[in-house]
């Protein structure tokens, strides 16, 4: 269900959920009450977005997480509860952040406590119509894109291993099988190859080192 943000917040408080499946998962920059790990039904996370205005250029795609619709999955992250008074804020910072592909839709997120009940959350998707959409390939050649772009928000490596890090943080049972394929292809990648950010190399080769 699409919604504009007027539309959003619980009943009666105008606060609003917002749930992070990507970027989100591990940067938030902005401001929030609360937050709880769980997951949104009959959606699967895919590499398949293209960047050019974060982690790549135009010249170069980066790619980046959305989702897609599949009855028989769920995908884990966090959802983020924002005060009525930081919602018009929040909006405006995450309509220019996901202004690239990304549209708005609302959906039932099941928290990870089953002491709570689940809710209803903002997400933002990035369907296939939009323009920078790269659709499936191989987990090598999404891999090899990844290794090799970088945009202004950082390097696209950056953005895989630190989601693929924390969700083994705060969902230690969950295997995403298409997000762990790809940060295993890319560490593979990295100690043959390295990439142009040497800060990032070292990170995550140490990192991958001490835990096999």
């Amino acid at each position: 269900m699409e919604k504009g943000a007027g539309d959003l917040g619980e009943k009666g408080t105008g606060q609003v959920w917002v749930f992070g499946y990507g970027s989100l998962v591990w940067k938030v920059n902005f401001p929030y009450q609360h937050h709880r790990v769980g997951c949104i039904k009959g959606y699967a996370r895919r590499f398949w977005q293209g960047s050019t205005d974060h982690r790549g250029t135009p010249g170069a795609p980066g790619r980046v997480a959305t989702l897609i619709e599949d009855k028989n999955e769920c995908t884990y992250g966090v959802a983020y509860k924002v005060n009525r008074e930081d919602v018009p804020e929040v909006m405006a910072y995450l309509s220019h952040r996901e202004k690239q592909g990304y549209t708005t839709k609302t959906t039932q997120f099941y928290p990870s406590d089953t002491c709570d009940s689940p809710f209803e959350v903002l997400l933002y998707i990035a369907t296939e119509n939009n323009p920078e959409y790269l659709g499936p390939a191989p987990p090598l050649s999404i891999a090899q894109q990844i290794l090799n772009s970088a945009g202004p928000s950082g390097c696209n490596v950056e953005y895989l291993m630190e989601l693929a890090r924390t969700m083994k943080e705060i969902a230690p049972v969950v295997h995403d099988e298409h997000l762990f394929t790809l940060e295993a292809e890319v560490t593979k990648l990295l100690t043959t190859n390295g990439i142009k950010c040497a800060n990032c190399t070292r990170k995550y080769l140490t990192h991958s080192e001490q835990h096999p």
